[in-house]
């Protein structure tokens, strides 16, 4: 069971924002990232479609890669998905993502949000579930970054044609007293540096992938009883597969998770 990897996907490359969290929380455990990158993006499919990719990704990460516990690394995934997925593979851990709406309100000094995520994440009951809970008191100011997850899969991480999308997206944020930006897409905080540069050093910004590894440690605390580093283990590997152009993919993961 130790041994055994942790699958983690997406519709692309969003979720090796999730994955470089994983690994320096977890650099222990062995990891297997699938990329769908033959159907990316996912924002603007409908729900079904999205259980069905979810479905079958999951049933080769668990008996092909024979995984021990699935990362959905993607928001519109794990809101069109993860309650099928839990209810299809009953005593599989999954661990799924979701705009950070709590610490959003918690962070926000003006009481203004913006949330950058998906038009599938924003349309989703689970995204409603958590603005029925957070945001009392809190206004959020929403918007579905239409055209930046392809950005990001092209590597154009701080291009002109980037700045240009996110200036028009935040510029009416800031304006109206936004001070706290979710992304709530993972493929966003690689453009990070952009956003926080166009936004201004006074607004928060919140990645959630942090706390989704924090979430996968603790449910293999539960599995094996060990949370975190386990003394004397060697670090894990890291096995990368897409559905698209692996030469793309390898260019892509090389930009975006450069060797430290």
């Amino acid at each position: 069971m130790n041994n055994r990897p942790i699958g983690v996907f997406d519709s692309g490359v969003g979720g090796l924002s999730v994955l470089r969290e994983l690994v320096k929380l977890l650099p222990q455990e062995n990891f297997v990232y699938l990329a769908d990158q033959a159907n990316v993006p996912y924002g603007g499919k409908s729900a079904e479609t999205i259980q069905q990719l979810s479905h079958q990704i999951t049933h080769y990460l668990l008996t092909q890669q024979h995984c021990k516990l699935i990362v959905v690394a993607c928001n519109t995934a794990t809101a069109a998905a993860l309650n099928y997925l839990r209810q299809t593979y009953v005593g599989i851990p999954f661990v799924g993502m979701e705009p950070a709406i709590k610490p959003g309100a918690q962070a926000t000094r003006t009481g203004k949000i913006g949330v950058l995520a998906t038009s599938g994440t924003f349309r989703s009951q689970r995204y409603a579930d958590l603005m029925a809970r957070h945001i009392d008191g809190v206004e959020l100011f929403e918007d579905s970054c239409l055209g930046l997850v392809e950005l990001i899969e092209n590597g154009n991480l701080s291009t002109p044609q980037t700045a240009a999308l996110l200036r028009s997206v935040l510029t009416p944020m800031i304006d109206v007293g936004v001070d706290t930006l979710v992304l709530g897409c993972t493929h966003y905080p690689f453009v990070a540096p952009l956003i926080q540069r166009i936004a201004g050093e006074d607004v928060t910004l919140i990645d959630p992938a942090p706390a989704v590894a924090r979430q996968v440690a603790r449910r293999l605390a539960e599995l094996t009883g060990h949370f975190g580093v386990v003394a004397g283990k060697p670090c894990g590997k890291v096995k990368m597969i897409t559905t698209g152009d692996p030469a793309r993919f390898n260019a892509q993961v090389d930009l975006l998770l450069p060797p430290t």
